[in-house]
């Protein structure tokens, strides 16, 4: 019996001292508001970790389901069906896991890739057309236009470096799908 009055007492105390002080509205405010902060930056980290978790799984699955392109060409090799349906897939999978973590507003962003070989300003050029190439077979599947942007990096970025063999330089024609809220 003792304990649980001392215990209620204990509890009392915080919200008797700040009802008593002129400042313990001011107190009790700036404890809300450092709640509420800390709560924001708890589901902005959270928020980070969903989006880190969905391009990692874009990523991965993106190179497993990867369409080809002929050389110097934002034409697709033959054989792209089945890899488009898989990837098409996955964006939905991709919408499912950010809506269940309250996001909206966000973009799926497809950057196409070239090899080495050619001029800069060209291969920056073949690169957003391979992206526009491949954001075609995922609306043709299903997602919206709306929802992708596509972009080119060139031979910014080269997966194989160098790519000085044939099978290099197709490992580099390439896209890469991510989003970004």
């Amino acid at each position: 019996m003792f304990r649980m009055a001392a215990v209620m007492i204990l509890v009392g105390l915080p919200s008797l001292a700040l009802a008593d002080n002129p400042l313990g509205a001011l107190g009790k405010q700036a404890l809300g508001v450092a709640v509420q902060e800390g709560t924001k930056a708890g589901k902005a980290e959270l928020n980070k970790a969903v989006v880190s978790k969905v391009n990692a799984k874009l990523m991965t699955e993106g190179r497993k389901n990867q369409c080809s392109f002929k050389s110097d060409s934002d034409e697709l090799e033959p054989g792209c069906d089945a890899k488009a349906k898989k990837l098409a897939n996955l964006l939905v999978d991709a919408k499912k896991t950010l809506a269940a973590a309250g996001h909206s507003g966000y973009r799926f962003v497809v950057t196409g890739h070239t090899d080495s070989a050619g001029d800069a300003a060209h291969n920056k050029e073949l690169s957003k057309k391979r992206a526009a190439a491949i954001i075609k077979e995922l609306v043709a599947r299903g997602v919206p236009a709306g929802e992708i942007d596509a972009e080119g990096a060139g031979a910014e970025k080269l997966l194989v470096k160098p790519d000085n063999t044939p099978a290099k330089k197709a490992k580099n024609r390439r896209y890469e799908i991510q989003v970004k809220i």
